[in-house]
């Protein structure tokens, strides 16, 4: 069998296993476990597997991971949602679809401290569906948006799926979070701008008028100080030097823990559900290490990812047209893989390729920008269908609305996804821009 052979082979067993629903974990693992142990038998790969897992479980930078997911856990059940999203509501209720654009703000704001695009969707939605519904947006458009916002999640810093990149790249994660910002807060213009062309274009899906406007009140705004508060605290110090951004992940979560007992919403069965939903997510997240890193293994034996770079390097092509190829591919993998799943079996193939080219700039600053190139479009992946996991967490709390109106509802943001994509492709320094600040 040749190692082309192979490798389209371990693939092959990853895709069926998936397909009959068996965890995308157990699936790239047992798909490397056949292809490490075809290729050199039992005690290497017992041997193998055991340095894997202890590198994994041991690794000081991964404890970020855990903290930051931590971190949103206590905002979600100490009520700084609620806060967030009464406080944006205030400011874009003047606004046609001023509701939904609050909901985007909202989830902006909230994924600033968060790091996770489902726990962002799943957390705004419940508080702002129910108001978008009582003041007559259709639940296209409530759906499709919340779906949409959730995304920024992982496209405002912290970001879970950021983190895992710099790891795997053995990259700055502070210069990646701050080259994060700029794309992030584009992402989130362009959805309330999608929102504001859409609600204008196709109408009956959103109030004509808005009969309550509030107006912006002291309240309001110490609604949102505590999020304000543990931003500032936690990218001040990180910039600032005071600490690295894993002891600033531990700093942001006991501000957010602080911060969410002085909303006093926090009892003490919901602190053990924070800790309980942390533990769960992080097991997942290092399961998925564990099944890609045996994957990326057996791949590697097989030399294909070298022969891959080689050939492409080869080839007359210029680099941006390699990077489109790859984000392509990336959103067809959306269509059947989660983010953490696609970064960390990818990452290893594609970014010696990219490191390859010729750029003309610096390898740290393509490092960086084909980061947050990789950022934006798994997040395309979380709204198209047929998978669209943010979708199915929205339209799953949206129990009347039919799964293909929220699918119809995240077509404006798709959209808007494409023109942020080519914008950040062809124009790099839009990334790059505030890393020169990040000693």
């Amino acid at each position: 069998m040749t190692s082309l052979t192979l490798a389209g082979l371990i693939f092959a067993i990853m895709l069926v296993l998936m397909a009959i629903r068996v965890p995308i974990a157990i699936a790239m693992f047992a798909a490397g476990c056949f292809g490490y142990i075809y290729q050199v038998g039992l005690p290497p790969f017992f041997n193998n597997l055991n340095g894997v897992a202890f590198a994994r479980f041991a690794s000081y930078d991964l404890s970020v991971i855990p903290l930051f997911i931590l971190m949103g856990n206590f905002a979600t059940q100490g009520g700084i949602s609620k806060a967030l999203f009464q406080f944006a509501a205030v400011v874009m209720g003047r606004f046609k679809g001023g509701l939904a654009m609050a909901a985007v703000l909202a989830s902006a704001g909230f994924g600033a401290i968060c790091g996770s695009s489902v726990a962002t969707a799943a957390t705004i939605t419940s508080v702002a569906l129910p108001e978008m519904r009582r003041h007559g947006y259709s639940g296209r458009l409530s759906t499709g948006t919340l779906a949409a916002g959730g995304t920024l999640g992982i496209l405002i810093p912290p970001s879970v799926p950021l983190v895992i990149y710099a790891i795997l790249t053995e990259q700055n994660i502070a210069k990646l979070f701050a080259a994060a910002m700029i794309p992030g807060i584009i992402a989130a213009l362009g959805y309330m701008i999608a929102i504001a062309i859409y609600v204008r274009l196709v109408p009956g899906h959103a109030p004509e008028h808005n009969d309550n406007e509030q107006k912006l009140t002291m309240q309001a705004l110490m609604g949102v100080a505590p999020i304000a508060i543990v931003f500032l605290i936690v990218f001040g110090g990180i910039y600032g030097g005071l600490f690295t951004p894993t002891e600033g992940a531990g700093v942001g979560a006991g501000a957010t823990f602080i911060a969410a007992l002085f909303k006093r919403e926090l009892t003490w069965a919901k602190v053990k559900q924070c800790f309980y939903s942390t533990a769960a997510a992080s097991a997942m997240i290092f399961m998925i290490f564990i099944g890609a890193d045996l994957m990326n293994s057996a791949l590697a034996l097989t030399q294909v990812p070298t022969q891959l770079a080689s050939v492409i390097q080869g080839w007359d092509v210029a680099p941006l047209m390699v990077v489109g190829g790859i984000l392509l591919f990336y959103v067809v993998l959306g269509a059947v893989m989660d983010e953490l799943s696609m970064i960390l079996l990818t990452i290893p193939i594609f970014f010696p390729v990219v490191m390859g080219l010729d750029w003309g700039m610096p390898s740290e600053s393509v490092a960086i920008w084909f980061g947050i190139m990789v950022l934006m479009t798994v997040g395309f992946g979380l709204l198209a269908p047929p998978v669209g996991l943010n979708v199915y967490v929205v339209n799953g709390l949206a129990k009347t609305v039919p799964i293909g109106e929220s699918y119809r509802g995240v077509l404006p943001f798709l959209a808007s996804d494409v023109v942020r994509t080519l914008l950040l492709l062809f124009f790099p320094p839009i990334s790059l821009w505030l890393v020169q600040f990040v000693g």
